[in-house]
């Protein structure tokens, strides 16, 4: 599909079809010029998607068919990227629409397939429109949300949808027309602490009393913790870990997402981005958490047990990771979706972002009233939460 000036737009089914170069140096710019401003993202690195796809997690048959854009100028040269999905459903994406398909196809509408410009199963913060790091990156930016929303009306789907933006790209979108939504999730600040101690003393007596306790009473029942990185995570690692994963995921969805050679593809591709916390309990692991490693934040995304402890899962998901991100200078923690109970561990709330794209004019405008009501309620939650900091100021 042609684009506006000397540039254009093609669209791929498989990532595969991308160079991995080309990719890497939309998604991340960071890696050849630290001094570019961007953050390492290791969710929109072309080792994580390709994982997922190659590994059969995110292929049409699951609901999530790849359709990937990229932006090429006159000599082909890859500008910009956008890891895009042809959905069938609504599964698996945190930003919840299932009542607005509901109406939609109660009144005789069709909401699905739709597109989504996401990274499947990952509630985490970042750039949705990747371009080099180019001088006239803004104009890259605009083209690529341009041509996103020029395929969703060749392909004549219900909707387009880009979650987890950054508020900078945010604004563009509602600039270029997109319904803007905001939510909420609890994130870990770093005030340049050098302990966990140092950010203990910053909490309120009480909340840095129960953290303490919290702490001892983890790993009272002979529990030993392990904290591994890059060539020391093994296949029988990631073994115990999808155990974990597939019960947790039972439980709570149904259907884990990820299939087990997923860990095994993230394992050979991009271990020094990866911080698995594991939990040995007589010689037998027993639960764990994957982390992803970015340059400026330590993302938490999974956990799962076969053995129920008081405060393990407080211990491994948020404790940890606030050590490690201490120990190497990161500035925040993103642990995921949801939880008010992150308050207490130190976690604040946080707005993210998500822009929606709705051909149906009836639809558009119901849907427009929605968020306009949302923004503000997500607003007024978020300061009232804050109020009730846990820090001593």
């Amino acid at each position: 599909m042609s684009g506006t000036g000397t540039y254009t737009i093609k669209a791929v089914g498989d990532i595969k079809d991308v160079d991995a170069t080309d990719w890497n140096a939309c998604a991340n710019p960071g890696l050849a010029n630290p001094d570019c401003g961007i953050p390492i993202d290791p969710f929109t690195s072309y080792a994580f998607l390709s994982a997922l796809e190659e590994s059969g997690s995110v292929v049409a048959q699951t609901g999530w068919a790849p359709y990937h854009l990229l932006l090429e100028n006159e000599g082909e040269e890859t500008l910009g990227v956008v890891p895009m999905y042809l959905k069938s459903h609504s599964r698996g994406e945190y930003v919840f629409d299932h009542n607005w398909a509901d109406a939609f196809e109660r009144a005789g509408g069709r909401y699905y397939p739709k597109l989504l410009i996401s990274i499947p199963f990952t509630p985490a913060m970042g750039r949705r429109l990747l371009c080099r790091d180019v001088h006239n990156y803004r104009e890259i930016e605009h083209y690529l949300l341009a041509g996103c929303m020029q395929v969703a009306e060749k392909l004549a789907v219900s909707s387009l949808h880009i979650t987890f933006a950054v508020k900078e790209q945010w604004d563009l979108m509602g600039e270029l027309g997109l319904l803007q939504r905001t939510h909420k999730q609890f994130h870990w600040q770093n005030r340049g602490y050098q302990t966990f101690d140092e950010f203990l003393a910053d909490l309120s007596s009480k909340k840095r009393k129960n953290i303490k306790r919290e702490r001892k009473g983890a790993i009272e029942d002979d529990i030993q913790i392990e904290c591994l990185i890059g060539s020391d995570i093994k296949e029988e690692h990631w073994d115990a870990f999808h155990t974990f994963y597939v019960d947790t995921g039972n439980r709570k969805w149904g259907t884990p997402y990820l299939t087990r050679r997923f860990f095994s593809l993230i394992g050979q591709r991009m271990a020094d981005r990866i911080l698995l916390v594991m939990c040995k309990r007589y010689g037998r692991y027993i639960a764990g958490a994957i982390n992803f490693i970015g340059s400026e934040c330590l993302f938490g995304r999974n956990w799962g047990c076969i053995e129920d402890h008081r405060f393990l899962h407080f211990e491994v998901c948020y404790y940890q990771a606030i050590e490690f991100a201490i120990r190497h200078g990161l500035q925040r923690v993103e642990a995921g979706a949801q939880g008010p109970h992150k308050l207490a561990r130190g976690y604040m709330p946080s707005h993210t972002y998500s822009a929606h794209w709705i051909a149906n004019e009836s639809l558009r405008s119901a849907v427009g009233d929605f968020l306009d009501e949302e923004r503000r309620y997500v607003d007024e939650e978020i300061e009232y939460i804050g109020e009730r900091s846990p820090f001593r100021e």
